[in-house]
């Protein structure tokens, strides 16, 4: 029976792992989307660091990337930048990606 405890307290110890480093890829994807989108935006760098900041916190209103999609492609329309739905999917990718490797290169 102790095999049985020591391995399904291993897999519940993975899960946590698995879940926490979840969330910090897309807190820092986020973050890096957010960074892209204030570039495209002409922001300060005071204007970038708190407009990331708001792409992360949008990221809490529901499930999945569609809440920060619909912040991100919406604040790019509303500042006049020529920039579709498509691209913002496709910076989420690369920013997936980047986060993904900097968690990585951290550790």
């Amino acid at each position: 029976m102790t095999d049985f405890d020591d391995r399904r307290r291993g897999e519940e110890a993975k899960f946590a792992m698995d879940e926490n480093t979840a969330f910090r890829v897309a807190a820092r994807r986020n973050r890096l989307l957010g960074h892209w989108a204030a570039e495209k935006m002409g922001l300060t760098a005071e204007e970038t660091d708190a407009y990331a900041k708001a792409v992360v916190q949008a990221d809490f209103e529901e499930a999945g990337d569609e809440d920060v999609i619909r912040k991100v492609l919406g604040d790019l329309t509303q500042a006049g930048c020529d920039c579709d739905e498509a691209a913002v999917r496709t910076a989420l990718e690369e920013k997936t990606v980047e986060a993904r490797r900097q968690l990585m290169s951290e550790s």
